[in-house]
């Protein structure tokens, strides 16, 4: 595997610092923390291309909070000047790592999100007999237990610059044997990289043809029940020798009966949010939350459920106002309801 050097400096350049302080600020201009540093921008800037080339720069303490939806998590939420470095990083390695994940792998990539996620699974689900199986399968504690030490060796399979290797690994330490923070940004690409071996074992070596995965949770569709019996403890076995990794759940079942993932209820001529959505959905109508309201509506968007959420618009009392893009009649939520997610593509 072809690896690249001598990105440390053009990583923490004055000028590619800069470009990551406009990555950073974007959505975080009325923050205290954004508008501190931007106050005595040119000398924060300095001061750390100053630090990191001197070899003193360590990131500061993280703030950290719970947040409970969808379920109980710790968040680390680190410094503004620490975020500005991990832009400067991200915009570096992400298109050398880029180029080594499968097109299946989703979740904070380009054009690669839930949306097309769910899209690629419906669409692959499509081209199955309702008597074929699918594998999905979710890893336990994924983030919580990643193993520094493999993560390590896994960068370094691509960067062959030690300096910056050392900088990338001080955002993933914690004060756990194992595990990365949740709230860097480069924690994302991390997971990428970390379960990147999977998908290729996958693909390769059991020759699926049909596979999404969505950080740790991923869905083999489209085999026989033997297979799905033989592939899973095919896969346990690499996860755990190659990544000290184990599953949570993993659930056989044929293709008729649909897949809950990436937050949709999915069959091949339908799909809907989770009924969980739906009612926060209504409890934020209730409360007039305009922006809660227009997010949960995003995430419904192509899907059979919005018939059903423009009911709760109409029966509710509430001053919400829809962006235009997201205006349609009820006759036409009916005809998308009916027509199996066809009608407003």
């Amino acid at each position: 595997m072809k690896r690249t050097g001598n990105l440390f400096d053009l990583t923490f350049s004055r000028e590619n610092l800069y470009q990551a302080y406009i990555d950073a600020r974007k959505g975080k201009r009325k923050k205290q923390a954004c508008f501190n540093f931007e106050t005595s921008l040119g000398g924060n800037l300095e001061a750390l291309y100053e630090e990191i080339h001197r070899g003193s720069y360590k990131p500061r303490p993280y703030k950290k909070f719970t947040v409970y939806e969808p379920k109980e998590r710790i968040i680390y939420a680190p410094a503004f000047r620490d975020i500005v470095v991990q832009h400067a990083i991200y915009r570096v390695i992400y298109p050398i790592f880029d180029k080594t994940f499968i097109d299946q792998s989703f979740a904070c990539r380009k054009g690669r999100g839930t949306h097309s996620c769910s899209q690629q699974t419906q669409k692959y689900m499509r081209t199955c007999g309702d008597d074929e199986y699918t594998l999905s399968l979710d890893i336990r504690k994924f983030f919580y237990l990643i193993d520094r030490g493999i993560l390590r060796k896994l960068v370094e399979k691509k960067i062959k610059d030690a300096r910056l290797v050392d900088i990338m690994m001080a955002f993933a330490e914690m004060d756990t044997p194992v595990g990365i923070p949740i709230g860097n940004l480069l924690s994302q690409t991390y997971a990428l990289i970390f379960m990147n071996p999977v998908d290729h074992f996958v693909k390769r070596i059991l020759k699926v043809k049909k596979y999404v995965r969505y950080v740790d949770d991923f869905i083999l569709i489209g085999i026989t029940r033997d297979q799905c019996l033989k592939y899973r403890e095919m896969i346990i076995e690499f996860i755990d020798k190659k990544l000290n990794l184990k599953l949570s759940k993993s659930t056989i079942q044929k293709i008729k009966k649909g897949l809950n993932f990436v937050g949709y209820r999915t069959w091949k001529t339908k799909k809907f949010i989770r009924k969980y959505s739906l009612y926060k959905f209504r409890k934020m109508v209730k409360q007039n939350k305009q922006a809660s309201v227009i997010s949960i509506l995003g995430h419904a968007k192509h899907t059979n459920s919005l018939f059903y959420m423009f009911k709760i618009l109409e029966e509710i009392k509430n001053d919400i106002k829809i962006p235009k893009n997201f205006r349609c009649t009820r006759r036409q939520a009916l005809h998308y309801y009916y027509a199996g997610g066809a009608g407003l593509q």
